[in-house]
């Protein structure tokens, strides 16, 4: 019991307690001190992170990745693992939504109904990793792809309108304080609270640490890790409204990834993944340290691309340092109870190697800006643009043209990448009002999810430029667009044409509630009526991917495979459906797409893909930038147009020339 008091005691310590007490908290703890270092970092590289503002905006994009945290930290205290977090989190935003609006169910019993669908989904885990003996990993995940499925079966694969009484969770108290980062800290207060003064807490260290000596204690281990998982559903389903609030809608897609986050969180914060350790205030230092990253990085203007990369390397340097400071602590009191009450030599080695490693992650970070900062080119005019995916070469094509554009006008252009996900680009959006941004550029990633987010720049006096898909619920200055209505009728007669009027067609939709998707599709609708020798069989989305399109037109094709033709809403869908078709592509079954991506252009010149409805994604770049400009101006005779359509053309391999 000696080796358990073996800390240096405050007496020695002279009148330097306070200072040194400090030191030593920073040093006990490596996740804070990792933070601390962040945060100094960030402050000296960016005269806007250091705000008010800012810093609540840190809060909130927090707030969802921490709520889940804190009831994956139970499971992972008590050894398990959680994967199923972020699709529970979509399906109980879902349910409330779904019920509350489509169903006409009192607000009150429908988030009832969301809390219940966490729990539930919690309990299946924890009865099937109890009794059904299945591995924490391979229960979870099963339950990850049921919690998604059933989201999409309910919503139908679209966004749905939140309740505008529970869309205030979303909102601010007193117009500043974010009631995200109130539910926050409520929900971090009560997993300390759980932790560490009840019986289930106890249990769950007692699991972790030795799960067979606990069940031969007496404890009924199989009850409690059922209420363990069951926590976690519950955390997860508050996570979900809180984040269906913020987006105003519930999005059948989101949170995907967020379990990785959340365990990243749980580890970082100093838990360990085989059980017993963890607390509360770890976790949340945890997903602070991944928010501070995130938001750092985008004032920064960090590459898109890189910011993966930073952020990778810093949770691993963070964890590395917890890590050591872990085996440092366990060396010195291995040492014996004498000797180790001695803060002298014997700790200067820990105490230095922990300063080394906090420097290396500021380090880390001072070297990935100054290396892949796109950098300010010192103009009073700072434009921000966030697009929905740099995964597809069409919005690569369009950053390229906004890039050459600023470039020529001599603008500062921040560009971000949200990767399909519509809460980052919310904290995107975020951080360019706290950067008082001139103007912003979107290219959302739902047409009414980025609503709240466009609202708050409109709040501020920033001018928003909507590009390829429009906003909804919120002013912005311009739109500029491709005529999408008019490209899916002229894709409808293409490929009526090239069938002679007769035939079976399916159909690959773009991603649910993009006004892209939306406008295509009802174009080739309205198009394809005009010809009634041909029959739709089927439309399945493919959510704009070409590996999705080839795996949804696989499938496709067991059920229709006398199919003569198909239209995709984008040629990354097309060219995955070229490659379901193999030699019937160009030959017995012909395929349209739409965008006239370069790979597009390739597929018609090889004869493959039958056509493609070319849009000007670097000309619609050029514009949105320009009409930024305009915006950004104040003056009245320099005032944007309202909606700026870009024609689009329909391409085959008669006039393909032309445009490569």
């Amino acid at each position: 019991m000696a080796t358990t008091d073996t800390r240096p005691d405050k007496t020695g310590t002279g009148g330097a307690g306070g200072g040194l007490d400090l030191r030593r908290v920073l040093l006990d703890n490596g996740a804070l001190s990792a933070l601390v270092v962040l945060v100094v970092a960030m402050s000296l590289l960016s005269g806007d992170f250091l705000t008010t503002q800012n810093l609540l905006n840190v809060g909130v994009q927090a707030a969802v990745t921490a709520i889940l945290a804190f009831g994956v930290t139970f499971v992972i205290v008590a050894a398990g693992i959680d994967l199923s977090v972020g699709s529970v989190a979509a399906l109980s935003a879902t349910v409330l939504a779904w019920s509350a609006t489509k169903e006409g169910v009192p607000v009150w019993i429908a988030v009832l109904l969301a809390v219940a669908t966490g729990i539930a989904c919690g309990l299946v885990n924890g009865v099937l990793v109890s009794y059904g003996k299945l591995p924490p990993f391979i229960a979870t995940l099963a339950m990850l792809s049921i919690g998604r499925g059933l989201s999409l079966v309910i919503s139908q694969g679209s966004p749905i309108a939140f309740p505008e009484s529970v869309s205030k969770v979303g909102d601010t108290l007193g117009g500043w304080l974010p009631v995200p980062v109130l539910v926050m800290v409520a929900m971090g207060l009560i997993t300390a609270l759980i932790l560490t003064r009840t019986y289930i807490g106890r249990s769950m260290y007692a699991i972790g640490g030795n799960e067979e000596a606990a069940r031969l204690s007496g404890l009924r281990v199989k009850r409690q890790k059922i209420i363990i998982y069951a926590l976690s559903g519950l955390f997860a389903a508050v996570a979900g409204i809180v984040l269906a609030s913020r987006l105003v809608s519930a999005q059948p897609q989101a949170a995907q990834g967020y379990e990785l986050d959340a365990i990243a969180a749980v580890v970082i914060g100093g838990a360990s993944l085989a059980g017993g350790v963890g607390k509360a205030s770890g976790t949340l230092i945890g997903a602070l340290i991944l928010a501070v990253l995130r938001n750092g990085l985008n004032l920064l203007s960090v590459s898109a691309f890189w910011q993966q990369v930073v952020i990778g390397v810093v949770i691993a340097l963070a964890v590395l340092l917890d890590t050591l400071r872990r085996k440092a602590g366990a060396g010195a009191g291995g040492g014996g109870a004498v000797g180790s009450t001695s803060s002298g030599s014997g700790r200067k080695g820990p105490q230095a190697l922990k300063y080394t490693l906090a420097a290396v992650v500021a380090a880390a970070v001072i070297a990935a800006v100054s290396l892949f900062n796109s950098g300010s080119s010192g103009t009073s005019t700072k434009i921000g643009l966030s697009l929905s995916t740099l995964n597809n070469p069409f919005f690569v094509q369009m950053k390229e043209g906004a890039q050459a554009e600023a470039e020529k006008a001599g603008v500062d252009l921040t560009v971000t990448d949200a990767q399909n996900d519509a809460s980052q680009q919310a904290n995107q959006l975020q951080n360019f009002t706290s950067e008082s941004m001139k103007a912003v550029i979107v290219n959302p990633v739902d047409s009414d999810a980025v609503g709240p987010a466009v609202r708050a720049a409109n709040k501020a006096d920033i001018p928003v430029v909507a590009a390829d898909r429009g906003v909804n619920k919120a002013d912005v200055a311009t739109l500029v667009a491709s005529d999408n209505v008019a490209g899916g009728r002229q894709a409808a007669k293409a490929l009526a044409d090239k069938l002679g009027g007769k035939g079976e067609v399916v159909v690959l939709q773009g991603t649910a509630g993009t006004s892209a998707s939306r406008e295509r599709g009802q174009g080739f609708a309205e198009g394809i009526k005009e010809f009634p020798g041909i029959k739709v069989v089927a439309k399945q989305p493919a959510d704009f991917d070409r590996t999705k399109g080839l795996d949804v037109m696989t499938n496709l094709l067991q059920g229709n495979p006398g199919v003569d033709g198909v239209f995709a809403e984008n040629d990354e869908m097309a060219l995955g459906a070229v490659k379901a078709l193999g030699d019937k592509a160009g030959r017995s079954v012909s395929v349209v797409g739409f965008d006239g991506t370069p790979d597009g252009l390739k597929a018609v010149e090889a004869g493959t893909l039958y056509a493609s409805v070319a849009q000007q994604p670097a000309e619609l770049g050029r514009i949105a930038v320009r009409n930024a400009i305009r915006a950004a101006d104040d003056k009245d005779d320099n005032e944007p147009a309202a909606v700026v359509k870009v024609p689009v053309k329909v391409v085959t391999e008669k006039n393909v020339a032309r445009f490569k």
